[in-house]
């Protein structure tokens, strides 16, 4: 009975589409990546690409056959709602980069674009160091996320061949 359970589990998980992510398949074979000075999410993509992809990062432009620019990254917060004594109970954090991708011609193959992630921090003033790490692990998987989806997107570019 179990043998017949999980072979139906394995039928119906595979008739969703669903599969195990596996090597990312970049339709480039060298990569440069520009990122603003003093932000690491560089460093998430270059370990990304370095660990899961057959693309090579190159240190020079020139050499690349695209150029991978994060036009910005900020993070900021806002007061989400206070308490009736006026005292803060939550903050919204947001991480926003852009970016875009360009070929060795310097043609758009991904337009500017932008990705927002947004968490909420409920806020304590008896708490205010472990706020402050927790904020700082928030906005570092915020970061990650976001590396995960430029991912996704440069998997998804269409580069023609002539």
């Amino acid at each position: 009975m179990r043998k017949i359970l999980l072979i139906v589990f394995c039928f119906f998980l595979t008739a969703c589409g669903f599969q195990l992510r596996g090597q990312a398949n970049l339709p480039f074979e060298t990569l440069y990546i520009a990122f603003p000075a003093g932000h690491t999410i560089g460093t998430d993509l270059r370990r990304l690409i370095k660990g899961g992809t057959n693309t090579r990062i190159v240190e020079k432009s020139k050499d690349a056959q695209a150029i991978l620019e994060i036009v910005s990254v900020t993070n900021n917060k806002q007061i989400m709602s206070v308490s009736g004594g006026g005292r803060v109970r939550e903050f919204e954090i947001f991480y926003r980069i852009s970016f875009r991708l360009v070929d060795a011609k310097g043609a758009e193959l991904i337009p500017t674009n932008e990705i927002v992630q947004r968490r909420i921090l409920p806020y304590t003033d008896a708490q205010v160091v472990g706020k402050e790490g927790e904020e700082a692990m928030l906005v570092r998987e915020m970061q990650s996320d976001s590396a995960g989806q430029i991912m996704r997107r440069l998997e998804a570019v269409k580069v023609s061949k002539g």
